[in-house]
């Protein structure tokens, strides 16, 4: 017996038809690698099943984690990143395409936004849709203007990109996520959110699972926060992983009502490699 230790409450027996990961805190935590993703992620790919990487974070756009995946030793195709710059502007391409937007985001989601042909402004009399996000930048000229469209002017709706009220750091720390950003609307304006487009929503489940031409039973949502990965697989009959290296803790987990619990519950991620394979390759925990 080679693998991790047995907090883990249950490993994968089998081998599934397409993985769907986490970033940071799932596959890496801040700038390093976390133990086994490598090999388990290559080990995947040797076999030819599908893997995709998803995240709730707009502050990169997918190339910008093609870039960060690449320096730490996976590379990987842009079509298999997905986060909620991809879905927020799939979901306004499809519903508002002529929409003039106000995005409180930082540059990544405003240029490809921009690239899309969607008119940006911060004009109040002009915006149709304010779009409230994960914004470092966030002050209340910001707000002034969001309050402006929706509350004085009575022309906009409010949408969000994620639902997150924070975002970890490595260490302990962390800082004020997209969720914060909404509720100092809200409660300026008293205009609800009427959208979200990430985790758990199922329109990020749909971008999940996009070409992999299998049952959601049948591919693995891997990640570290229960109320967004674990979540959006449970709501949407995927497989479920919660690796226990970010923000969810085995305690949380087994507290929940059996529904809502994970699949499986791995102390690292490379954990959802079935024992009989880790025998076959002859992995042991001091080679990953």
């Amino acid at each position: 017996m080679s693998q991790a230790p047995a907090s883990a409450v249950q490993l994968p027996t089998e081998l599934y038809d397409a993985y769907v990961f986490d970033m940071d805190g799932t596959i890496y935590l801040g700038d390093h690698l976390l133990p086994g993703a490598a090999r388990m992620i290559n080990e995947l790919r040797r076999r030819g099943i599908g893997v995709r990487f998803l995240s709730n974070n707009p502050t990169k756009d997918p190339e910008q984690y093609a870039t960060k995946l690449a320096k730490l030793g996976l590379p990987t195709d842009v079509s298999d990143i997905a986060n909620t710059i991809v879905t927020t502007t799939g979901w306004l391409k499809q519903n508002h395409p002529n929409a003039v937007l106000f995005p409180i985001a930082e540059e990544p989601l405003c240029n490809y936004l921009r690239n899309e042909g969607f008119t940006l402004s911060d004009d109040p009399e002009k915006i149709d849709i304010v779009i409230a996000s994960y914004d470092r930048t966030f002050d209340y000229r910001k707000l002034q203007i969001a309050f402006d469209a929706l509350w004085f002017h009575k022309r906009a709706i409010l949408v969000q990109t994620n639902p997150d009220k924070y975002c970890p750091f490595p260490g302990g720390r962390g800082e004020p996520d997209c969720a914060s950003i909404v509720a100092a609307i809200e409660a300026s304006t008293g205009v609800k959110c009427q959208a979200n487009f990430g985790k758990p929503d199922p329109i990020m489940l749909t971008e999940a699972l996009r070409g992999f031409g299998v049952t959601p039973d049948r591919a693995v949502m891997v990640g570290d926060r229960l109320g967004t990965d674990i979540k959006m697989a449970v709501d949407g009959g995927m497989t479920s992983a919660l690796v226990l290296t970010g923000d969810s803790t085995l305690a949380e987990a087994q507290a929940l009502p059996d529904q809502e619990k994970p699949t499986y519950i791995l102390d690292r991620v490379d954990q959802l490699i079935p024992q009989h394979v880790w025998d076959e390759l002859g992995w042991t925990l001091d080679n990953d």
